[in-house]
């Protein structure tokens, strides 16, 4: 099984962006923790990670041709905004966990729109990094 962790907009600023919100790990800590994982889960991981909209509508769209198995996505503040990040994933058919480290429930009204969430197959927020473990788990207990 091969799963692909894309991150969006300040993603790769964890650690430096608003600590007391995202914790003081950074995004390499990050993706330590997701590689151990999937060694553990006997599952092969790719990571992307781009503030640019187009880069991750071209990486979702990659990943239909390059075979991948499941989606993790954490879209950072395109969430909220982008119909062709949502439309990307709509169209590969590829199963999509959307993953927020804080809950965007308790947070700015404008965090309350997901445009991911109609297209995803689950939503996991406000575990930390935890939420990337889980929602790679939930893609080997659902793979098709």
């Amino acid at each position: 099984m091969k799963i692909l962790v894309i991150n969006g907009a300040n993603l790769n600023m964890l650690g430096i962006r608003e600590p007391g919100i995202y914790g003081s790990d950074t995004y390499e800590d990050l993706k330590k923790l997701i590689s151990k994982h999937a060694e553990e889960k006997k599952v092969d991981v790719e990571f992307y990670q781009s503030n640019h909209e187009g880069d991750l509508v071209d990486a979702i769209q990659k990943a239909y041709f390059d075979k991948i198995d499941g989606i993790v996505i954490n879209p950072g503040a395109y969430t909220h905004t982008s119909l062709a990040i949502a439309d990307a994933v709509k169209a590969v058919k590829i199963p999509t966990v959307e993953v927020h480290i804080s809950d965007v429930t308790t947070r700015e009204a404008y965090r309350q729109i997901s445009y991911i969430r109609e297209v995803a197959a689950k939503t996991i927020m406000g575990k930390g990094f935890q939420g990337y473990l889980e929602a790679m788990d939930f893609l080997i207990e659902n793979r098709g």
